[in-house]
């Protein structure tokens, strides 16, 4: 993917009260750092850098233009969001150069579908692979066409971009394909959890009204 273009302004104020001035202006705190640069505090604009995201996915490559402080090329290594409000608190922007290459982990996408009277579990989402930074892919995909029971997708059976190498144990396990349950296994299991939830509501309801050892001698 290319880089997208964001402007930053350079951050003064620090810590907690700090952060939430600059989340208020509608802008993202951030650190940027990396090649032996000294680590610089800078602000985001919200509203773009959360559309690239979007679009790009969380490998984005960002052209920073810093106001005062020149351009330069970095990815996203650490994005803290608020999980209520799904905004960005913070983010951690390691600068690369041109046809470096760089470790991410990479979304992983099940193509197909597996035989019939199969149930797909997938173990891993993501996949960690070594790629140009401005070639990172968006994410990798992998098929599970015509599968039967008892197959497995591991890291090396994923196909990778050109260019890009596997990472991660070639061993890891994606996804496996097992024999999907039949409907009065799905009702037996459902039973036995809602019998087992009544015992332990039930013990639970017991032991409060046991009265304390101090309280019975009292």
């Amino acid at each position: 993917m290319s880089e997208v273009k964001i402007s930053a302004e350079p951050r003064t104020e620090f810590g907690k009260g700090g952060a939430r001035r600059t989340r208020r202006a509608g802008k993202v705190p951030a650190v940027l750092y990396g090649h032996g640069e000294k680590p610089q505090h800078i602000a985001l604009p919200a509203r773009e850098f959360a559309a690239a995201i979007r679009h790009g996915g969380l490998n984005q490559v960002f052209a920073i233009d810093i106001v005062g402080g020149g351009a330069t090329l970095a990815l996203p290594k650490a994005i803290q969001r608020d999980p209520i409000k799904d905004t960005f608190e913070h983010v951690d922007l390691l600068i690369v150069r041109r046809g470096e290459k760089v470790t991410v982990d990479v979304p992983v996408q099940l193509t197909g579908e597996a035989a019939r009277g199969t149930l797909v579990v997938t173990e891993s989402t993501t996949l960690s692979i070594t790629a140009e930074a401005l070639h990172l892919p968006e994410h990798l995909e992998a098929s599970i066409e015509g599968l039967e029971a008892g197959s497995r997708i591991a890291a090396a059976d994923v196909k990778l971009p050109r260019g890009a190498e596997l990472a991660a144990d070639p061993e890891l396990v994606i996804a496996l394909i097992t024999v999907a349950p039949s409907a009065e296994e799905l009702e037996g299991e459902t039973a036995e959890a809602a019998e087992a939830a009544e015992e332990a509501a039930g013990e639970e309801a017991a032991a409060e009204e046991q009265p304390t050892e101090a309280a019975a001698s009292a």
